[in-house]
């Protein structure tokens, strides 16, 4: 293990942003490495996560999560090794997944860190398919939109973190369709091709609902919803009775100044008896146990298959933020130091 250096390099969020952030709504600051008090441990980040939510974080709105402060390290997913303990939970060498990314070296309460195994799957899968966005992605399915055998799924975002796995468990789980959106005709193809989608269309080719009637034309049972929007709209008017949504995110409108309106067919959801269900991951932690035993039996005998986008340097952090947002990462985006 190599000595421990006595700065360390941090983003800072120094302006709230109006519309689409920009580079300079941040700053890479140095700043002193410091010493881990009684039941902390200092931790050496290896890789961090990007993900929508955190632009929702910039705002100074109140939400199911603070927004991030002024002046102060943002905070995400991140895995380290560690280099430093005052714990006996902990020590030096072992690697932990936890909460203060967008850091070189983070000072971390030993009781928000959890160990994890690089002997079991690669470190970056903790922050992507065995993840916060996997679990999204199982819990969304299975739990908030009562799939079962049989349903037709349409998924937007299917090329995203969650999306990809969403449109892979539903198949793992006996889906009769499974239908996806991209903004790629890249990604339209990788989802058929290697990801076992029966059907997928660019969002960007023409409306969203001719598209979806096209790719499943006898409708859908369960909508897992990352996009908001058009999206939303075009499955509502797909969903079959009874049928079940997820609304996962809304990236379409993040970076909207003025609020778009709803959808314009919000009436078919009495007719058709559906279910609309907001969803935030946390609530759905008990799944943990479950979820890394099946979807980790999934990935190690290749059933399931996970994508990676990986920018270098603590340094790209932000221009790897902002082409998340543009939708330049195929599954996981992935900042490695």
């Amino acid at each position: 293990m190599s000595a421990t250096p006595s700065t360390s390099r941090e983003w800072h969020l120094v302006a709230r942003p109006h519309g689409w952030p920009t580079p300079e709504d941040f700053a890479l600051r140095e700043t002193a490495v410091p010493e881990p008090g009684e039941g902390q441990i200092l931790v050496r980040n290896i890789h961090m996560s990007v993900d929508p939510y955190m632009r929702g974080r910039m705002n100074d709105a109140r939400s199911y999560i603070p927004p991030f402060e002024l002046d102060r390290p943002m905070e995400g997913g991140a895995v380290g090794e560690v280099v430093a303990s005052r714990s006996d939970a902990f020590q030096p060498g072992d690697h932990v997944l936890h909460g203060l990314g967008w850091r070189e070296y983070a000072l971390v309460e030993a009781a928000h860190a959890v160990k994890v195994d690089p002997e079991l799957a690669p470190l970056s899968t903790y922050l992507g398919v065995l993840g916060m966005p996997g679990l999204t992605a199982y819990a969304g399915l299975l739990e908030v939109a009562s799939f079962k055998e049989g349903d037709a799924v349409f998924v937007s975002g299917a090329a995203g973190a969650v999306g990809l796995q969403v449109g892979q468990i539903a198949r793992l789980k006996g889906a009769s369709r499974v239908v996806g959106s991209a903004g790629t005709d890249e990604k339209v193809k990788a989802l058929v091709e290697e990801y076992g989608f029966d059907a997928a269309f660019n969002y960007k080719n023409g409306p969203v609902a001719e598209q979806l009637k096209e790719a499943a034309p006898e409708g859908v049972d369960v909508y897992f919803d990352n996009v908001g929007g058009e999206h939303l709209e075009a499955a509502i008017g797909a969903l079959r009775l009874h049928g079940r949504a997820t609304l996962c995110g809304a990236i379409a409108g993040y970076n909207d100044t003025v609020p778009q309106p709803g959808p314009h067919n919000m009436i078919a959801i009495i007719g058709k008896r559906l279910r609309l269900q907001g969803m935030i991951v946390r609530d759905h932690q008990a799944l943990q146990p479950q979820f890394v035993q099946e979807v980790g039996g999934w990935v190690r005998s290749g059933e399931l298959k996970y994508r990676e986008t990986v920018v270098g340097g603590v340094e790209n952090a932000v221009d790897a933020f902002l082409g998340m947002l543009r939708g330049e990462n195929t599954g996981k985006m992935i900042v490695t130091f």
